[in-house]
């Protein structure tokens, strides 16, 4: 549609042409708004949509048969449903280009310092399932998980150990073989955070510890790797539970001690992205402008500075950072910023101290192979499937795969951090990489909380207060939270009571993995119907409820999909391969007309969307759409089912048409359920 019009009217810029789903199917299979064409075109919608089914017409294009205009300026589209049909059942899907390049997808870089919890499950199930539209697109993608094993909340646990418990190196060592050693410190860390708060002169230990943990000579910084590792591997095995993994730990230790940052700032500094203020709130400090208030300067060269490595953090829970100076030297000409106060960001204070987003940018200019050095690599997990995770390391292994230099990026990373993260890639603009800059997406997302119930039925005291408030916030700083695997076992143990009760049948073992298979789709539905900018009250009850739209109801519409071909003694990959794929087109078009027919269209309908909603969730990073699709084409089957007789079905050409049906609703729901990282169960 759209060539046609850019023939008609080679001058005009075009909007992307919008498809909608009509009201009703006796309307149309698809709506085509004309309303965005009017403006550029300087003609009425109905005019448009006219002249488009008058040039194209019916039956030109493969599939469609026929085209009618609506007021008040609609294209509505019939679709041959007997061509529609016959593809679908043979899984026939148009041929797509795929972009080349690697796209690079960061998520879960949880701190190394506690065991992750609940907030950190939605960012890894949001992230994992980004990876697996991805691939599923045809995409060639990497995983990486960024552990800040330097900063304020590794240094806070160390001050635990050494400081509150008074521990010697090797008693945390024995400590860190413990089954649950990130039990161990999440309880420690929020006593640390009460030690502080007792006494503020405390908090000199933590600044002192930190600078100690840069420094890999040091005790506390070999206290601090024996920690930070322990505690990074119960993360990985906590999310292998989730069918969640990893490719590569790029560590902050390792983009200190290789002078990621020394690089990054010369090349900052030559390209006038940062200048130095000399007067003002931020007199002394190099600075660069606020993202989103103007063009980011671009400065004169000027001599180079010194720069030593940094040993600080910040993120959303303490934005610390403290970091080894880094001084102009005496008689350097520096370029003053000509930036106003209020649109100044400052990268490094005046104490030389150098912030969140200057590392971050130099980690970012290496993702997008900009920076000119590379991480050393070691193997550090292997999986069940033998994949193998790298860690990054300041001397590794000569035979690795090939990280960074990829073409897009996906941070997963919450909304509070949407200024550092505009503010990178201001800064990759300003160096003149703008092209990186345009394919440098931050996946933005909400927090999770608790519903009052769900809190008290994980044991917290909650005040008549709490109790009236639609959800509770969690505080790891306080202890107070939901730990990720206490948070699956109670949802496993949950789904185990009503699995018993259902199938005392079955074998033990075989119910643990029928509960576990439903938590796990319980959880991770939950995590993705909601919309990203959605905060999340999440609750035991409505999670693992087999009604409504959760994971278990889209489940058990596969198990039941499955029973029937059980029953019928057939197998429904082999049937839809094998049978459902050469239904003579004739038959087709038979069962898909006439009186009643228009129910179960509906349902081949929607079965045809799955590949469109993929690059739309894609598209928008809003994996919420695969969701409703799943739950809406659960819904439109659970229909089809009480209302149709398959096995008992007299007409042996319609029964067969019946099971095809069936065959092709749930392959696609499989697959969808796959790409959210969930698998049905046998029985339910």
């Amino acid at each position: 549609m759209q060539e046609c019009l850019q023939r008609r009217y080679p001058e005009a810029t075009l909007p992307r042409v919008v498809v909608e789903q009509p009201p009703k199917v006796e309307l149309g299979d698809f709506a085509i708004p004309m309303f965005p064409f009017a403006k550029p075109l300087r003609l009425a919608p109905l005019k448009i949509a006219e002249m488009i089914r008058t040039e194209i017409g019916s039956g030109v294009i493969d599939g469609i048969a026929e085209m009618q205009v609506a007021p008040p300026g609609y294209l509505n589209v019939r679709i041959n449903r007997a061509w529609m049909a016959s593809e679908l059942a043979a899984d026939q899907r148009p041929p797509v280009d795929v972009p080349s390049g690697k796209i690079l997808v960061e998520h879960s870089s949880i701190n190394p310092n506690k065991a992750a919890h609940i907030g950190h499950l939605r960012n890894a199930i949001l992230g994992d399932t980004f990876v697996r539209l991805l691939r599923r697109a045809g995409r060639e993608v990497d995983v990486q998980n960024y552990i800040d094993n330097t900063g304020v909340q590794v240094a806070d646990v160390v001050v635990g150990f050494t400081h509150i418990e008074k521990k010697t190196r090797a008693e945390i060592e024995a400590l860190t073989r413990l089954p649950r050693f990130d039990y161990y410190c999440w309880d420690l860390y929020a006593r640390v955070s009460q030690w502080y708060a007792a006494d503020k002169q405390n908090l000199q230990i933590r600044q002192q510890t930190l600078h100690a943990i840069e420094d890999e000579t040091t005790e506390a910084a070999a206290i601090a790797e024996m920690i930070s590792v322990a505690v990074l591997r119960r993360h990985l095995e906590t999310m292998e539970r989730l069918d969640i993994e990893y490719d590569f730990l790029p560590r902050e230790s390792e983009i200190l001690h290789l002078h990621f940052w020394d690089a990054a700032f010369t090349k900052l500094k030559d390209s006038g992205v940062l200048t130095f203020e000399n007067e003002g709130k931020n007199k002394g400090c190099w600075v660069m402008r606020r993202a989103g208030t103007g063009d980011v300067p671009r400065a004169l060269p000027h001599a180079k500075t010194d720069s030593r490595k940094m040993n600080g953090a910040e993120n959303a829970e303490d934005i610390d950072d403290v970091l080894v100076p880094i001084e102009p030297k005496a008689g350097v000409d520096i370029r003053p910023s000509e930036i106003s106060e209020e649109d100044q960001k400052v990268i490094v204070r005046s104490n030389g101290t150098v912030g969140y987003v200057g590392k971050d940018i130099a980690y970012h200019m290496w993702k997008f192979g900009l920076l000119g050095r590379d991480f050393g690599y070691r193997k550090f997990y292997r999986y069940p499937n033998q994949h193998e995770c790298w860690i990054s390391t300041t001397h590794g292994e000569k035979d690795h795969p090939h990280f960074g230099d990829v073409a897009e990026i996906y941070n997963v990373i919450d909304a509070r951090q949407s200024e550092a993260q505009n503010t990178v890639i201001e800064a990759l603009r300003g160096l003149g990489h703008g092209e990186a800059a345009d394919h440098y997406t931050h996946f933005s997302y909400e927090m999770v909380a608790l519903t009052p119930r769900c809190a008290a039925e994980l044991g917290y005291e909650l005040s008549e207060e709490d109790k009236a408030r639609s959800y509770i916030e969690v505080s790891g700083r306080k202890g107070f939270g939901v730990k990720a695997d206490d948070l699956l076992d109670q949802l496993i143990a949950s789904a185990k009571q009503e699995v018993d009760s259902r199938h005392a049948e079955v074998s033990e073992r075989e119910r643990q993995q029928i509960a576990t298979q439903i938590a796990i789709g319980a959880l991770r539905y939950f995590m993705l119907k909601y919309t990203k900018q959605s905060v999340i009250a999440f609750d035991f009850k409505e999670a693992l409820s087999f009604e409504g739209e959760t994971g278990p109801y889209a489940q058990y519409v596969v198990v039941r999909a499955t029973s029937i071909f059980r029953k019928a003694a057939a197998d429904p990959e082999t049937f839809c391969a094998e049978v459902a794929s050469h239904i003579p087109p004739a038959d087709l078009a038979k069962f898909l007309r006439g009186e009643g027919a228009n129910e179960i269209w509906e349902l081949w309908l929607a079965s045809s969307k799955t590949s469109t909603v993929i690059d739309q969730s894609i598209a928008t990073t809003e994996p919420a759409y695969l969701a409703k699709h799943v739950f809406q084409l659960g819904q439109l089957f659970n229909t089809f089912y009480h209302r149709h007789p398959i096995l008992s079905e007299p007409d042996e050409k319609r029964k067969q048409f019946l099971l095809a049906t069936v065959a092709v609703v749930r392959r696609e729901l499989v697959r969808c359920l796959s790409v959210m990282g969930i698998t049905a169960p046998p029985v339910m």
